[in-house]
């Protein structure tokens, strides 16, 4: 697929197939169809996890999960939730890109890449009682339940019970929310006890750099822009003030923190710079080839100078009785 970034944002975005994009995969001499499958599948895992910011063995994400993705974006990691078997809610206030994401859980669901089975053997009412909120229609394959729901939502009064979800994902959204304390408070809200969050903002470094060089890289220049920088401290703080505990941390996207300072330095808006469209093409060869020149380069980068900053947190089981409303969500685990 072809290769985007959006301005201000922290990762490079390679476009999902659909079905009309499926094709056989040719059997090599001496290896079963099967063999050369599961290789090829394994191959395009690795590679669609170099486009995500979070880490899912660090969420903890398992099928059967509740995951909300909020302000998803065009919906990588709803995805990739949904490949995973949870079910899924991405949430987003643009209904234009949110018609897109549902189009495509229905590609992926036709194409065999998501199985609708695990929503079909979960009845999350709480799910459903949100998905009219969303301008943008859930479908799914005949009568079966959606693995994937697209929701029309702002982040600062979600439209879901408390304690919906057993995993959040947040990435690269709170540095746009002017009123990000109340979106981490309802983050925080719809979070069941002992679940987990993950929330990816632009690194501190890289994003100081970024404003110095251009003022159309952020709000105000950009509507919807950045309005904040934030340092690992303060959006811990931010957390904790929530009830979020935080578990882990780690640099995302490091390769990347150069090609954005490029862009700043030309003009954010001008991707048709000669050295903009070298290093674009790196960036898509790194996402689609995996060398290990540029695999190793970008984790000594996210170790010193990370693009993205990902911070892990749980919300604390605070009585008994919170553990037995969590309670089907583990045996959900076992569907």
């Amino acid at each position: 697929g072809s290769g985007w970034t959006g301005a201000g944002e922290g990762e490079l975005f390679v476009g999902c197939h659909g079905p009309q994009d499926r094709r056989a995969i040719p059997c090599a001499a001496g290896r079963s169809a099967s063999a050369v499958a599961t290789h090829f599948a394994d191959t395009e895992a690795a590679h669609r996890a170099l486009m995500l910011t979070v880490d899912y063995e660090r969420l903890g994400a398992v099928r059967g999960d509740r995951v909300l993705d909020l302000g998803c974006g065009a919906g990588r990691h709803a995805f990739e939730s949904a490949r995973r078997g949870c079910v899924t809610v991405a949430s987003d206030r643009d209904p234009d890109e949110l018609r897109a994401v549902t189009d495509m859980f229905a590609a992926m669901d036709e194409a065999g890449e998501i199985d609708s089975s695990a929503a079909d053997a979960l009845h999350h009412d709480a799910l459903g009682t949100a998905s009219p909120a969303s301008s943008a229609p859930c479908h799914g394959t005949g009568d079966r339940r959606p693995l994937g729901h697209a929701v029309v939502a702002d982040a600062t009064a979600l439209p879901y019970p408390d304690a919906s979800f057993d995993r959040i994902i947040a990435a690269e959204v709170l540095e746009h929310i002017t009123d990000d304390e109340g979106a981490i408070a309802e983050l925080a809200r719809v979070l069941r006890p002992g679940g987990t969050i993950a929330v990816t903002v632009p690194a501190q470094a890289a994003e100081r750099v970024c404003w110095a060089l251009s003022a159309d890289y952020h709000a105000p220049a950009v509507p919807d822009g950045h309005v904040r920088i934030y340092s690992v401290g303060g959006l811990r703080a931010k957390l904790a003030a929530a009830g979020l505990s935080v578990s882990d941390s780690h640099g995302a996207h490091g390769l990347h923190t150069p090609y954005w300072w490029l862009r700043c330095l030309v003009g954010p808006h001008n991707d048709q710079h000669p050295l903009v469209r070298a290093y674009h093409r790196l960036l898509v060869w790194d996402m689609t080839e995996a060398p290990p020149l540029t695999r190793t380069l970008d984790r000594l980068l996210n170790a010193v100078l990370p693009k993205s900053t990902v911070l892990y947190a749980y919300k604390a089981r605070r009585h008994a009785a919170a553990e037995q409303v969590a309670e089907p969500v583990g045996a959900a685990h076992a569907a």
